[in-house]
């Protein structure tokens, strides 16, 4: 059995500001605790968050799985700070899910493929963290 955890985060911007924040490297290392992200996006792509988290250096991989620009992409991941082997059929799957509506770009990510309860439950409570963290960046841009 696995796991889910979403959010949802609705954002005041055009949609391709919203994109941007979310794909390009610079802009998603303002918002996301600091971390290096390095891929070209290409489907089958190496993808990986590569920093420093509470004194710990950390780099983090997974595989592009899907990328419709402006749409949705999603990634297979493993966290070496997980403390378990790096095994592809047991990486979480991580999916944004993007909507514009009347100047609003509606913004969900699901995290699925997750071991346990207590670490969809940690996911379900750091996602909200991380998407207002991109709708500030992104509101304060225009």
């Amino acid at each position: 059995m696995t796991y889910t955890a979403t959010a949802t985060m609705k954002v005041k911007a055009p949609l391709a500001r919203v994109w941007a924040a979310l794909t390009e490297p610079a802009m998603v290392k303002q918002y996301f605790f600091g971390t290096d992200l390095v891929t070209d996006w290409k489907v089958g792509g190496a993808l990986f968050f590569r920093g420093e988290w509470e004194g710990k250096v950390y780099e983090d991989r997974g595989t592009v799985k899907s990328f419709e620009p402006q749409r949705s992409f999603s990634y297979d991941y493993w966290s070496n700070m997980s403390g378990e082997p790096d095994v592809v059929e047991r990486r979480a799957l991580i999916r944004f899910d993007l909507s514009e509506s009347g100047g609003v770009v509606e913004v969900k990510v699901t995290q699925s493929n997750m071991p346990t309860q207590a670490r969809a439950d940690d996911s379900a409570k750091n996602w909200p963290v991380v998407l207002e963290g991109m709708k500030r960046l992104v509101e304060a841009a225009r």
